[in-house]
């Protein structure tokens, strides 16, 4: 059968238009942005037009995006800019136990510092209890940092909520939210949940490897981790790497046109693969929120008695590409974190697997990737 990719969350196929884009700014636009020559100047216009599409997805300002190699750095200097920065008004800083590799490492860094680091627990649905935040909260807590939409589950946490109780108890507090999975799909109001700060990435909407972005509210100080030319309003020093940008501000055009509408499609092509597994009479268990909730795009699934490394090999010889856990520590032996801070026994921590669809994604093909899932697991188990 045709090949069917359905590890979007990992990593997305980009759009033709990025690729054709890409391809045309490498070969054609390749002086340096900060050049003061036509061809630098050119560069310099792709990149302000990239900041500006981002921007706009963002709902902020163009002087407040601020691009990075990628969300890994982005939240990196999000995080220990902010620490460092801040440090004089406290030392005390919150996230939680599900965050990305890049969120979690970034706060063991800081502990190595001096840094007071709480980690909120989750419940079964991998949601963080908003009463558990507020009563870590303090006047030195000078952080708090949470994903939107958790990769490896698709669990939505409750910002709103969460932003005003933290305005209420300590303004001074600044919020970083991890928006890698919900920019360009879901709605975002960052100045409602009275954000500070929000990363993304480009490869995760249809768009090159290579570049992030953070959304930085204009007021918000940091301390840069990157020393050199100035470049990023001194945050984030190095030469842009145009093409990558210039594909990156296309990709977020591109994926937030009609996001309402793809929200929707991608949500019925993940319940028509819920529904079809259903019906094949298989065992699994889901993990993380039902069906209809949590992001359109995610659903983690666990199949008592297997491997998941097995079934995932085996799904790959019928042309099917999955993840077992975050593709960011997948080649580890380790459970994934997120999994066992949501409660999984043994058996499910090592038999799940991550499904994540995306608009390159039709429903026949899931319909069958449903199908040939269910066959795989019926084999392996030895049923036919």
């Amino acid at each position: 059968m045709a090949e069917i990719y359905l590890d979007n969350s990992a990593s997305t196929r980009p759009y033709p238009e990025v690729n054709k884009l890409t391809s045309r700014v490498q070969s054609e636009i390749y002086g340096n942005p900060s050049s003061l020559h036509d061809m630098g100047l050119e560069a310099e216009k792709i990149i302000r037009e990239a900041r500006r599409q981002i921007a706009v997805v963002f709902g902020g300002r163009e002087n407040e995006i601020i691009f990075t190699s990628g969300g890994t750095e982005a939240n990196n200097l999000a995080i220990k800019g902010a620490a460092f920065r801040h440090r004089r008004r406290g030392s005390h800083l919150i996230t939680s136990v599900i965050e990305h590799p890049s969120v979690l490492n970034s706060f063991r860094f800081l502990e190595k510092y001096g840094f007071e680091v709480s980690y909120l627990p989750v419940n079964s649905q991998g949601a963080v209890n908003p009463d558990d935040l507020k009563a870590l909260i303090r006047k030195e807590t000078i952080l708090i940092s949470l994903m939107h939409i958790n990769n490896e589950t698709g669990t939505i946490q409750p910002l709103g909520e969460i932003g005003r109780m933290i305005r209420e108890i300590n303004p001074e507090a600044l919020f970083h939210v991890d928006v890698v999975q919900s920019f360009g799909r879901i709605p975002l109001r960052l100045k409602e949940w009275q954000v500070d700060m929000a990363v993304c990435s480009a490869h995760k909407i249809h768009g090159p490897r290579g570049a992030g972005s953070l959304w930085s509210r204009k007021g918000t100080l940091l301390e840069p981790l990157l020393h050199g030319g100035g470049q990023e309003s001194g945050l984030r020093s190095g030469t842009e790497n145009t093409a990558a940008i210039a594909g990156f501000g296309l990709a977020a055009r591109l994926t937030a046109e009609k996001m309402r509408q793809k929200e929707e499609e991608l949500r019925v092509l993940k319940l028509a693969f819920f529904n079809e597994l259903q019906n094949s009479g298989i065992k699994f268990n889901l993990n993380g929120p039902a069906p209809g909730e949590g992001a359109p795009h995610i659903i983690n699934l666990s199949f008592p008695g297997l491997r998941a490394e097995v079934l995932l090999h085996s799904l790959e010889e019928r042309g099917i590409h999955v993840s077992a856990g975050s593709a960011c520590h997948s080649r580890h032996p380790e459970p994934s974190h997120v999994l066992k801070a949501i409660g999984l026994d043994s058996e499910n921590l090592d038999s799940a697997l991550r499904f994540s669809f995306s608009v390159f994604n039709d429903k026949n093909e899931i319909i069958a990737a449903a199908k040939e899932t269910a066959e795989a697991v019926q084999e392996l188990r030895g049923i036919i």
